[in-house]
């Protein structure tokens, strides 16, 4: 595969204007450019349910082109591969929210449902709207076990759950009518892919990306780069292949994988799925020799959709979709829609003379003007705990190489430059000269919503999460306390036990909490017995089986290779800590 792009530059840029264009594409597109959002003009939230959907870019048609009568009301797009940030998504679903409520249809992987769930959370809390969020897992490729606590990957099912969701919303369907006819579509889905090599990710070097030889096939690789389920050499023919593949689709003997129990009698949708780089030639022969070795195991589907529904950026595969329908499921995948990313798109009349406009951002309330007013009582040396961040940030952005090397192995690459990111923005903060030494509390809000704005992810949110509980902690503390070691373990340990009531994710899950916890569990004795034994922590992930996170899916070679990226992370950070207090003595 090339690495060369058309595009060139940031690839910031390169997303907006993906965004953008859909205004120049059909009429009623409302665009919000700073939180990268596509809103349909045209949908009516006080009388239909608003559908919002959207993730990490790299993945068009899906979500941004769905945004239309029929389909979506509104997409939310990320950088590329990262999921958009809380905020993003809380102004998304505060304007196209309306009297008849929110349905939000997010993918089941970590950041998404971290970043959706807590801001539809918010907005239950601060506004009373009602939101309910639909979780799409439609992958049969991993197995049962491996997949564990985190489930099916959402794939390109998730584009029928649109369709449909979209067409009952349009028929005046309820918030309530919608969940549960999405379960029914949830039941009836599976997915599988398989790929000839991994995708070139803009603004990522190619020194740092990984290919399959000319020779080799990966047999349910995922859209967010990271390896498959099973390494095919040499590359099977085409009919074989298809054949491995519709078993993993259909074999009901298979306890790992028979998510979907289909019988010749069934009504079946079949959904061929071009992941980015196909020709229209190749997809076409693909799409007929899958219905050809359907009808060999006596099934004939009453719908085919081929083309390209989800990509992975200039992914050189396709995906199989089957979804087991009945009368209802198929009435409204038939209901028109004028989505651009559908196959057939229909333009109601009502629309054509609807205007296209790219507005002005109206931003979420400022941050700033809130936690400029939050204090703490307790007594602190600031100057000291602003010398303690800059270091931590110094170090964590000095250990983005090796971290990206490894998740480069066991994930899909981002995690040492999500760190960096949101270091140097929390650098900046700390060290910015017309900032008060004295007020703590408002420093470690502030850095919590830098984290949130800068971080993509599951990392980013867990970082917000711990930083927000922490603040709550030191709200609490009154006059007569002075901040030592042990009163900053309290706190500390108040920034874990929010982030652990968010997330299942404990020590021995191969993620970020293998150093943290031990780390502010052991801080009362003393800053060198907390790195310590959050280097034990680090150490420990490598080998170690992963139950959360995109390591889940990677072969288990990768794991024997690597800590996890995550605790490499909190490591570098607590040495930052550890070095910053060792000089001030």
């Amino acid at each position: 595969m090339t690495a060369k792009h058309f595009v060139g530059g940031s690839p910031a840029e390169l997303v907006v204007d993906a965004l953008e264009s859909l205004a120049q594409l059909r009429p009623g597109i409302q665009f919000d450019k700073q939180h990268k959002i596509v809103y349909s003009t045209l949908h009516d939230p006080s009388k239909h349910v608003a559908l919002v959907s959207g993730g990490g870019a790299g993945h068009e048609p899906a979500h941004a082109m769905y945004v239309g009568p029929g389909m979506l009301s509104a997409a939310v797009s990320g950088n590329i591969f990262a999921s958009p940030s809380v905020n993003q998504i809380y102004s998304c679903i505060r304007n196209a929210n309306g009297d008849a409520g929110t349905v939000l249809i997010v993918k089941n992987y970590t950041g998404d449902i971290f970043h959706f769930h807590q801001a539809a959370q918010k907005l239950r809390a601060e506004l009373g709207i009602k939101v309910e969020v639909v979780v799409v897992g439609d992958d049969v490729s991993l197995q049962r076990s491996k997949a564990g606590k985190v489930g099916r990957r959402g794939l390109a099912g998730t584009v029928l759950m649109h369709k449909i969701l979209g067409a009952a919303s349009a028929a005046g369907k309820s918030l309530e009518d919608l969940v549960e006819l999405s379960k029914k579509v949830n039941a009836g889905l599976a997915t599988v892919g398989a790929s000839l090599d991994h995708v070139d990710i803009p603004g990522q070097s190619t020194d740092a990306q990984i290919h399959l030889a000319a020779d080799e096939l990966e047999l349910g690789m995922g859209i967010h780069n990271e390896p498959g389920a099973e390494l095919l050499k040499p590359k099977p023919e085409l009919n074989g292949l298809l054949d491995k593949m519709l078993d993993y689709l259909l074999d009901t003997s298979d306890p790992e994988r028979a998510y979907v129990n289909v019988a010749p009698s069934d009504n079946v949708v079949l959904m061929v799925n071009n992941l980015g780089s196909l020709s229209v030639l190749e997809l076409g022969a693909i799409t007929v020799n899958v219905t050809r070795r359907l009808g060999n195991r006596g099934i004939k589907p009453v719908r085919t959709y081929s083309g390209t529904f989800m990509t992975s950026l200039n992914g050189p595969g396709f995906s199989i979709t089957l979804l087991k329908a009945d009368s209802e499921l198929l009435q409204y995948l038939d209901a028109p829609t004028s989505a651009v990313g559908w196959s057939v798109p229909y333009i109601f009349p009502e629309e054509r003379n609807a205007t296209n406009r790219v507005i002005a951002t109206h931003s979420t309330e400022s941050k700033a003007e809130i936690v400029t007013k939050s204090t703490s009582s307790a007594k602190v040396d600031g100057k000291l705990v602003r010398s303690v961040i800059s270091s931590a940030c110094r170090a964590a952005i000095a250990a983005e190489p090796p971290i990206t090397e490894a998740d480069t192995i066991v994930g899909d690459g981002d995690c040492g430059l999500t760190l960096k990111r949101g270091s140097e923005a929390v650098l900046k903060l700390v060290e910015d000269p017309s900032a008060s030494e004295d007020n703590i509390l408002d420093l470690m809000i502030k850095i919590a919503h830098e984290v949130e704005e800068n971080m993509d992810g599951t990392s980013g949110a867990i970082y917000a999460l711990f930083f927000s509980g922490l603040a709550a902690k030191l709200r609490d503390l009154d006059s007569s306390v002075t901040m030592g070691l042990q009163e900053w373990a309290v706190v500390a340990l108040g920034g874990l036990e929010t982030v652990q009531q968010v997330t299942p994710a404990r020590s021995g899950d191969r993620t970020l909490m293998d150093a943290l916890e031990p780390f502010v569990n052991t801080l009362k004795s003393g800053i060198d017995q907390g790195v310590e034994a959050a280097r034990k922590g680090s150490e420990s992930t490598k080998g170690l089986k992963p139950a959360f996170g995109r390591a889940v899916y990677v072969n288990e070679q990768g794991w024997e290779q690597v800590p996890d990226p995550g605790a490499m992370s909190i490591l570098a950070i607590v040495e930052g800590i550890s070095k910053a207090l060792a000089g001030s003595q």
